[in-house]
């Protein structure tokens, strides 16, 4: 068999070299390895690129993993685009193979095929006994029982993993969390092996193409047109409340910076032809494919590369650096350079589309090596004229692994894992390398043997945070349900390490497995003095708690954050059935008496959970709020919008009570927007011989999109109402009136490129002039958000406060997102005055 493959290999070689003769005079030859490796440019001098791989051994990669000794293991996607046409997708000719480095010279010299006959495959996780392999559509389990390094056979795990099956819009990724769980981009599933079988979970949606965590822990993802988004708080833990829906915390946009510096003309980028996508030398202005994001936790490059953020961009040929700043439980991102990229190619085939860590500290790129990258189904006239002009449909079936590494550095000797018995293993928890703390936290859950936890104590009063970390979610995944060793992680010094052992250790205590008094004890004593990331974590497990207490530490946290949605939303997860008792806290405090924009919005998701949860006996008192005096306006008014906004959770609520309400036989009196509010309540309830009212036109637009309005309104109050008020009044020294804005009831391509890009003053609304000091100099993008997002909230804005207005549907969002490429500052009014929106571009 490997004389067969020689034999392989050395014709492949033989073609490509031949190729490489023919296209020496091309617009854009492909390059030999050693040729590729001159039109590098790093940032950094202190650090070099190395090749590790390239075809024949591998081909068409699209991820790589390392398994425990060393080996590299890459998945081959063979069937994308093997033409312009890209004709042949579906046929089995996708693989995995394994490569061997025969004389540790940290270059790739053998291959066995591990797995073929696939179709598009695209991720991969060794596991015990073989590895999870997605292909187009299905996830598998393929099997190794003889340990040969080729698979036996396979076990569907999930024969819907991948979706639509579409390479760019298909689950992928397969990354193992600190949490023990698998994640995937594009995707809301997460995977675990429990009890002998292999589990599929719900979870948030995710990315689009990579992810990846950080040393806490944190899933970090992006999209092609955001280069980065992080979850703000552990996976699921805001999805506990069955009455609340949360709007923020997952999907963080950690920046709104979408330059990019290529050190080549790009005109083969999909939307070439589009103004403001190239620049004057043909050179992409901004991300176009962002993907393959990777935090680096090696110990290879210096500390100034800890926790930094690297993201791929293979239509510009470069990859970006990014420094990721921790403020509370909030992160955000930088560019570490000022007008230059990390590493920057002048090989237009130079494609880079995922990142990985490896055994050595280095940092590893899957290179397609392929002048084709836009799948087919989404390839313009423009690029596919731009493509057969350069050249750049063939060669096919090329690729290269390279890796980042210390310049001048004696190649770093990696460690066995799989040589090691379990008790060897356990000390490597503590490795100053991400990638081997990750791999002996693995190898010890599956290996399963208890006989380590003495070496786990150990571990934990000692001095060594990552260790301990590690530690304590490989007791997790062991399923070790004893409280003491969780308790010293709750003594640790580092916020960090605490968060792991409250989190571990209320998910147990669901399980009614450990001792309540310790932690509520710990809590009580403690809280005030932690740090804000510390106190999210308390907080969310307050569910768990005495009420009395879980009130207290929720309505200081909410004294404290109160106006980032995510401390809302925290506090919100952890009340379910707790809703109704939590209003009456708050009432009966002094604060709650008084107005603010965070407490009306807190009130009014209280009011969306009380509602949804549709309990008479909770309802009937808050209709009495409603109905009091105007002291209390603001509350009544926040029940009645949180009333009206639970179909965002549930679009065809229907809350039955026993009998009419007081509150509507009042329903025709009071100020017109009132009438209209409680036109839209009385549709919320139903009671025996109820006759239904009539309904306007205007109504029944309302009525018809009221899901997305809810939604709108969720999202406006977390991002927009602190400048434009709750009620889009304005507000002095912040933003003006998007009531009766002709901004925002005019042309929606207008609305949406200026909530896509941001806008500068001054400003003309409704008649008056705005501009400093009575404004804010400029509006922020909402780029980092999804087009429905956005819709929701255009639509949202263009149907309140009497403003009337068609609605903006997601696709209209996307089709001016690619259309604005290019623009990285806000617009100007008289920019937009004279703008002409053409759908044909």
């Amino acid at each position: 068999m490997y004389k067969e493959l020689d034999l392989f290999y050395k014709g492949v070689v033989l073609v490509i070299i031949c190729l490489f003769l023919s296209c020496k005079n091309d617009p854009s030859p492909p390059l030999s390895p050693a040729q590729a490796m001159e039109s590098f440019v790093l940032a950094d001098p202190e650090l070099e690129i190395q090749l590790v791989a390239s075809e024949p051994l591998v081909q068409d990669p699209v991820a790589i993993t390392f398994d425990e000794a060393g080996r590299l293991w890459v998945v081959e996607m063979l069937g994308f685009m093997q033409d312009i046409d890209g004709s042949g997708e579906t046929e089995p000719i996708g693989r995995i193979r394994v490569l061997f480095d025969n004389n540790a010279d940290g270059q790739m010299d053998s291959a066995q095929v591990f797995m073929d006959s696939l179709v598009l495959p695209r991720a991969i996780a060794v596991v015990k006994g073989g590895a999870l392999v997605a292909e187009n559509i299905p996830l598998w389990f393929a099997k190794d029982t003889d340990g040969d390094l080729i698979a036996d056979s396979k076990v569907l795990i999930d024969s819907a993993y991948g979706g639509s099956g579409m390479p760019e819009h298909s689950g992928n990724g397969l990354w193992r969390g600190m949490d023990n769980w698998y994640y995937n981009a594009k995707s809301k599933t997460r995977y675990k092996y429990k009890n002998g079988d292999w589990v599929a979970n719900p979870t948030e949606f995710r990315g689009q193409w990579g992810i990846c965590h950080d040393n806490a822990g944190r899933l970090h993802y992006n999209y092609n047109w955001s280069q980065l988004h992080a979850d703000l708080v552990p996976p699921n833990t805001l999805q506990r409340n069955k009455f609340h829906k949360p709007s923020s915390g997952i999907d963080h946009g950690l920046t709104l910076d979408r330059r990019i510096f290529p050190i080549r003309s790009n005109t083969a980028v999909n939307r070439g032809y589009v103004p403001g996508t190239l620049d004057d030398s043909g050179k992409l202005l901004e991300f176009a494919s962002a993907c393959g994001p990777l935090i680096y936790r090696g110990d290879l490059f210096s500390n100034a590369y800890l926790g930094n953020a690297f993201v791929c961009e293979p239509t510009a040929n470069l990859i970006k650096r990014n420094i990721i700043k921790e403020n509370g439980f909030m992160l955000e991102a930088s560019a570490a350079y000022e007008n230059s990229e990390f590493l920057a190619s002048t090989d237009e085939r130079f494609r880079p589309i995922s990142l990985a860590p490896g055994p050595d500290g280095a940092l590893y790129i899957v290179d397609m090596y392929k002048g084709i990258i836009q799948h087919g189904p989404y390839m313009t006239d423009y690029l596919r004229e731009i493509t057969l002009n350069r050249k750049l449909d063939k060669p096919i079936h090329m690729g290269r692994i390279w890796k980042i590494t210390k310049k001048l550095k004696k190649e770093k000797e990696s460690v066995n894992l799989a040589a090691l018995e379990a008790s060897e293993i356990v000390n490597y928890l503590g490795s100053t390398n991400g990638w081997t703390r990750d791999m002996a936290q693995r190898l010890l859950i599956e290996n399963g043997d208890l006989n380590i936890l003495p070496a786990i104590k150990k571990i934990l009063e000692g001095d060594n945070s990552l260790g301990k970390l590690h530690a304590l979610w490989t007791l997790e995944g062991l399923e070790y349900k004893e409280a003491e060793l969780y308790l010293i992680g709750l003594n640790a010094q580092d916020s960090k390490v605490k968060q792991a052992a409250l989190r571990i250790y209320s998910a147990f205590l669901v399980e009614e497995k450990l001792p309540l008094m310790e932690l509520e004890t710990y809590i009580k004593e403690n809280f005030d003095s932690s740090d804000p990331a510390l106190q999210l974590q308390m907080v969310l497990l307050s569910n768990n708690l005495n009420r009395q207490l879980a009130f207290e530490v929720s309505d200081t946290f909410l004294g404290l954050y109160g106006e980032n949605p995510i401390t809302r939303d925290v506090v919100m997860s952890s009340l379910q059935d707790r809703e109704y008792a939590f209003f009456n806290y708050l009432q009966s405090k002094s604060p709650w008496q008084l107005y603010s924009q965070d407490h009306e919005i807190f009130i009014e998701q209280l009011s969306s959970a009380i509602a949804v949860k549709g309990s008479e006996q909770e309802i009937l008192p808050l209709f009495e709020i409603i109905g009091k005096t105007k002291e209390h306006d603001w509350v009544s008014n926040a029940i009645i919008t949180g009333f009206l906004n639970s179909t965002a959770l549930n679009e065809d609520i229907q809350i039955e009570l026993t009998s009419k309400p007081y509150l509507f036989t009042q329903s025709d009196k009071g100020e017109e927007d009132l009438k209209q509010n409680y036109v839209q309540l009385n549709a919320l309830f139903t009671w025996p011989g109820k006759v239904a009212l009539p309904q306007s036109k205007e109504d029944n637009l309302v009525e018809l999109d009221k899901a997305l309005m809810a939604k709108g309104r969720q999202k406006y109050v977390n991002l927009c109402a602190n400048c434009h008020g709750t009620k889009g009044e304005g507000m002095s020294r912040f933003a003006p009136p998007l009531k009766k804005s002709e901004w925002v009831i005019g042309e929606k391509e207008k609305l949406a490129m200026i909530l896509l890009h941001g806008m500068e003053g001054p400003i003309v609304v409704n008649g008056k002039d705005y501009g400093i000091p009575d404004i804010l100099p400029s509006m922020p993008s909402f780029s980092t958000l999804q087009n429905e997002d956005i819709a929701a909230i255009a639509t949202y804005i263009r149907n309140s406060w009497g403003n009337s207005g068609d609605m903006i549907k997601p696709n209209i969002i996307g089709r001016i997102r690619f259309r604005t490429q290019g623009k990285i500052t806000p617009w100007k009014a008289s920019e937009l005055d004279t703008v002409v929106f053409d759908y044909s571009l």
